[in-house]
């Protein structure tokens, strides 16, 4: 087999811990000899054994003289568990492949001297672009303090994501909605406005899918949500610019406020990061849609598009970004197309 059918194989492992290892790396990794993989495992969530220990575990005595793949470069501290990369020299690996660097300051680099001064032939970059794709979340957090945002919309052929009368149930068809919960899942919360609150009084739960349930994140500047919205209970954080005091069943940051009075979403994220919130899924409305865009808070895109059509009164997903030239549109990258159900979704990464 060659080498890159095993980092492939590692890589898909990883992808195994989507949803559970946050704020960790999600981390794959086989040990191989002879040609045979003799040793597998993937890292299942925080406080849990690392890909690496779980691999050579597998692999028991086999692993002395055999190579690793793992898709993220060893760890060097002690954490909630022991470094890796003693236990990689330990094992007698006499060779490691791994995908990419960690960009965690604390190993970033020092995993891989750790192992060439031990003998350990080491060799960076199988699938580097992959692996760096699957730790996006991990990858921005890790270095910045601030979460991954994901804007997520639902809208028909011609923009729309609600008709003039606010109607949007449903956009898309059951398999996209099932999707979206699942979404859900991977992410560590999911955040709307208060005019989604209002008009659709969603539990933003992921009741369609297996996974955990996200924390949800209103953005309610005026601290109106009524007392009995659906959204609330554990789990649910009022991001809110107002002094009033209310006993609601929700945790509740208060926040500066920007140029237009509402809640300061640049602060918002920064609070974000401060509590472990490494990934938000940004799921509307159109008012917050707009304020993520315009201050540039985007890191990624998912766009479903329904096959409906509301016409020119519907309303559309966003609103003025004030770009009054072609070249200063906001453009998609690295996009993806995918059939959902009746549904085709757009993945793809805004370029500022």
């Amino acid at each position: 087999m060659e080498l890159i059918h095993y980092m492939r194989y590692a890589l898909t492992l990883a992808k195994k811990g989507k949803g559970t290892t946050s704020p960790n790396p999600m981390v794959g990794a086989v040990v191989v000899k002879n040609g045979r993989i003799v040793g597998k495992g993937y890292h299942k969530g925080k406080g849990r054994p690392h890909a690496e220990y779980i691999a050579i575990e597998d692999a028991g005595s086999l692993a002395r003289g055999a190579t690793l793949f793992v898709t993220l470069e060893p760890c060097v501290h002690f954490g909630a568990t022991s470094p890796c990369v003693d236990t990689i020299i330990k094992a007698g690996i006499k060779k490691v492949f791994m995908a990419t660097i960690d960009p965690n300051p604390i190993v970033n680099g020092k995993g891989v001297k750790k192992l060439l001064d031990a003998g350990v032939d080491v060799e960076v970059g199988l699938c580097e672009k992959k692996a760096i794709e699957l730790n996006e979340i991990y990858n921005k957090f890790i270095t910045t303090g601030e979460p991954f945002v994901i804007l997520k919309v639902a809208t028909t052929l011609d923009g729309r994501i609600a008709t003039e009368t606010h109607e949007s149930k449903w956009i898309t068809d059951e398999v996209g909605r099932r999707y979206v919960h699942e979404l859900r899942s991977w992410v560590d919360a999911v955040l709307v406005g208060i005019n989604t609150i209002s008009t659709d009084d969603p539990l933003l739960t992921t009741r369609l899918a297996k996974g955990k349930n996200p924390k949800r994140i209103v953005l309610d500047s005026d601290f109106r949500i009524p007392a009995n919205a659906r959204v609330l209970g554990d789990g649910c954080i009022i991001a809110t610019a107002s002094s009033q005091e209310r006993e609601i069943d929700a945790e509740v940051w208060r926040l500066n406020k920007d140029k237009t009075g509402r809640v300061d979403i640049k602060a918002l994220l920064k609070e974000a990061g401060k509590r472990n919130i490494t990934s938000i899924l940004v799921e509307g409305g159109r008012d917050v849609y707009t304020s993520f865009l315009r201050n540039k808070l985007v890191n990624k895109f998912y766009i479903f598009i329904g096959t409906k059509i509301f016409g020119e009164n519907g309303i559309p997903f966003v609103g003025n970004l004030g770009i009054q030239s072609l070249k200063n549109a906001i453009n998609m990258e690295y996009t993806r197309v995918k059939r959902i159900g009746r549904d085709v979704l757009i993945t793809g990464y805004p370029c500022f």
